[in-house]
């Protein structure tokens, strides 16, 4: 922002009286926070009055085009003895409660004892770190239950412990046309629908032959 800084308070006033239809907007965050430090620095706006300050608040509203209630946070920032910059994102991230070696060596666990429950998977994790002083076991053995079952749904789990599960042969044949079996024993039926075609006049008459075997 090419603007001049070092206007008195009586210039101030007269260029907002003569710009009321004129709208300013800064080129990017860092130019213009850095106007508005300067602005307040050169203003000594921690020595004004409360009219002076209201004049000064709206000059910077109308050069920078950002709100009142954004202009309030810089000066609030400034007289709180920070420089007016702009803050850098930080994302919030969650505490990492658990590594991918942890993920791995869960897995193994898994292998080994053919992937039981949760709370049994627990009670060997604690025995293993508390009982036989394997600290590799230290961060899993204070899991919960339910953060062992989502352990096992990591990318890094499923690519560790790969599951295959046989393809189990049908036990009922489907379609398959057979002579029963009847082993000796008696009251097996066996009925024969063949199509004989027209009789007395009737197309399509099927006769059913019943047939011990």
């Amino acid at each position: 922002m090419q603007i001049k800084q070092g206007l008195s308070l009586d210039e101030i006033r007269a260029f907002l009286k003569g710009s009321d239809e004129i709208h300013f907007e800064g080129q990017n965050r860092e130019e213009t926070y850095g106007w508005v430090n300067g602005t307040l620095r050169q203003q000594h706006y921690e020595g004004l009055g409360r009219t002076s300050r209201g004049l000064v608040r709206r000059y910077m509203e109308k050069m920078t085009g950002l709100s009142r209630a954004q202009i309030t946070r810089l000066i609030t920032q400034y007289v709180s003895g920070e420089e007016v910059k702009p803050r850098q994102y930080r994302r919030c991230r969650f505490p990492v409660l658990y590594t991918r070696t942890d993920a791995q060596l869960l897995a193994q666990v898994d292998e080994a004892n053919d992937g039981l429950s949760g709370p049994a998977t627990q009670k060997i994790l604690q025995r293993a770190c508390y009982e036989s002083g394997d600290q590799q076991y230290q961060r899993l053995a204070r899991r919960s239950v339910a953060h062992l079952y989502r352990l096992r749904k990591s990318p890094t789990y499923r690519k560790e412990r790969l599951v295959y599960q046989p393809t189990r042969p049908v036990q009922i044949s489907i379609g398959e046309r057979r002579a029963p079996r009847p082993e000796g024993r008696a009251g097996f039926l066996r009925v024969d629908t063949v199509h004989q075609g027209d009789r007395d006049g009737v197309k399509g008459c099927t006769t059913s032959t019943p047939s011990m075997r």
